[in-house]
C-alpha cells in the first residue's frame, strides 16, 4: 500500500501583495479587484535570490525522516508543472539530489498532469517501489516551482503562484510497522480537448462549465473507491487556485466549505503541485487530523487533468502517536 511516511514544507518568509504585481502581470484595476475580493488572494510568496534547487532542498530537509534514511530512498521524482524551468545545461532537481546526498537514487521528472502531477508522481513511486519488493526502500517526491517570468506567475482570470515547495517521503510497505498516511484510493482524469494554454475563446466557456462538473465527479469517485461517502472526510486539502473556485464546488457537492483548508490561499497563493502537501504539513501542525482521520487532497492542472487522492491519516516515523 502506498504511504506518505512523512512530508516536509517550504514557505519563503518574503511576502509580496499582489497588488505590488498588477503592472508586471498586466492586471488593470478591474482584474485586480476580482482577485482580491472575489478569488481571496492577497499575497504571494516568493524567495528572492534562490533558484529552483535552493527550494527543493529547502522542503526536503524539513522532512524530519529523510535525515539517516536517504541510503533507503531509491527513487527521487520532480513533479513538475512547467516542462522548462531553467536554462540549457541546468538541472534543479538533479542539483538537489546531489546535494540532499541521494546521488545513488534514479532521478526523474515528471511533468504531464501540470499541477496534478505531484498526486501522480506519490501514485507513480508506490507503484515502483511496490514491484521493486525491497519493503525498505522509499521514493522522495519533491514539486514547486519558481514563478520566473510573468507567464508563470499568472494564470489568466484564475490565481497568482507562490513559491512554496514541498518534499514527500514515499512508501510502499502495508505492514503494521511502517508508519505513515496510506493512500486509500486516486482517481484523475484528463480533458484532452482543453490541452491547449491558454485556452482558444471558444473553448474558455465550456471549460469553466466541466470544471467544476467533472471535479466534483472525480471526488466523488476517489471517496467511492476509498469505501468511503463525503460525509467522512475529516478535512480537505486543496490546489489554492482561488476561493471562489472552492465555494462552486463545495455547493455542487453538498459538501460544508469550512472543511476545506483554505487558510493558505490568501498568503501563499498558488504553489504550483505544493499546495496540498503545503496544507498537510501545516493541518498536522495545527492538530486538525486526528489519526485514523480520512482525508482528501485535490488538484487540477493545465491541460486538463482532474486528480483526487484520499487517504488515512496516521503518526510518522517521526511522530508520536496523539
Amino acid at each position: 500500500m502506498t504511504t506518505l511516511v512523512d512530508v516536509g514544507a517550504h514557505v519563503p518568509a518574503t511576502r509580496v501583495p499582489i497588488r505590488d504585481l498588477a503592472d508586471e502581470l498586466g492586471l488593470d484595476h478591474l482584474e485586480l479587484g476580482v482577485f482580491e475580493r472575489f478569488f481571496g488572494l492577497r499575497e504571494v510568496c516568493t524567495a528572492p535570490g534562490e533558484d529552483l534547487a535552493d527550494l527543493l532542498v529547502a522542503a526536503a530537509r524539513a522532512v524530519p525522516g529523510l535525515a539517516g534514511n536517504e541510503h533507503r530512498v531509491r527513487y527521487v521524482l520532480g513533479a513538475r508543472t512547467i516542462a522548462t524551468v531553467a536554462p540549457v545545461g541546468v538541472n534543479p532537481l538533479h542539483d538537489a539530489a546531489t546535494r540532499l546526498g541521494l546521488d545513488h537514487a534514479v532521478v526523474w521528472t515528471l511533468t504531464q498532469h501540470a499541477c496534478a502531477s505531484a498526486l501522480l508522481a506519490v501514485d507513480v513511486a508506490g507503484r515502483l517501489l511496490a514491484s521493486d519488493g525491497d519493503p525498505d526502500a522509499l521514493a522522495l517526491v519533491l514539486t514547486g516551482e519558481k514563478a520566473f517570468s510573468p507567464g508563470s506567475r499568472l494564470i489568466e482570470g484564475t490565481t497568482i503562484m507562490g513559491e512554496g515547495t514541498a518534499a514527500v517521503l514515499v512508501g510502499a510497505d502495508g505492514s503494521a510497522r511502517r508508519a505513515g498516511s496510506p493512500v486509500l484510493s486516486y482517481a484523475t482524469r484528463t480533458l484532452g480537448e482543453y490541452h491547449q494554454v491558454p485556452l482558444p475563446e471558444e473553448l474558455a466557456g465550456p471549460f469553466g462549465v466541466a470544471y467544476t462538473e467533472v471535479l466534483a465527479e472525480v471526488v466523488l469517485e476517489a471517496v467511492e473507491r476509498a469505501g468511503l461517502v463525503l460525509d467522512d472526510l475529516a478535512l480537505v486539502l486543496p490546489h489554492n487556485v482561488n476561493r471562489v473556485s472552492w465555494r462552486r464546488l463545495c455547493s455542487r457537492l453538498g459538501l460544508p466549505i469550512a472543511r476545506v483548508r483554505l487558510d493558505d490561499v490568501p498568503v501563499t497563493g498558488h504553489c504550483f503541485g505544493a499546495d496540498s502537501f503545503i496544507g498537510y504539513a501545516a493541518a498536522r501542525a495545527e492538530g486538525r487530523l486526528r489519526p485514523g482521520d480520512p482525508f482528501l487532497m485535490v488538484a487540477v492542472g493545465l491541460g486538463a487533468t482532474f486528480s483526487a487522492m484520499v487517504l488515512r491519516y496516521a503518526p510518522h516515523e517521526t511522530e508520536e502517536p496523539a
